[in-house]
């Protein structure tokens, strides 16, 4: 087996398209970059978190007083957020 440093030199001998291919089939390759585990952990921890649960309490009272206050959030509202990203 390798060495980290040998597959990191052989990573920048490769070209930009094969980087690029190689960053999109990564997380398959490597399961602790796949952002779904990391809020599977998140959505598991049990951890008592009065603060944030004091402010979702509060959202949420304020949702249902008034649920036209809180606008729906539209696809083009990211694309003027961060223009020239994709999607």
């Amino acid at each position: 087996m390798s060495t980290i440093q040998e597959i990191k030199d052989a990573i920048l001998l490769l070209s930009p398209e094969e980087r690029q291919r190689l960053a999109d089939d990564l997380p398959g390759l490597i399961p602790e970059l796949d952002g779904d585990a990391d809020w599977e952990r998140i959505i598991r921890d049990t951890r008592p978190r009065p603060a944030f649960s004091a402010l979702v309490d509060q959202i949420e009272a304020k949702f249902q007083r008034n649920p036209s206050a809180f606008a729906e959030i539209q696809e083009r509202d990211f694309e003027r957020q961060f223009p020239g990203q994709g999607h």
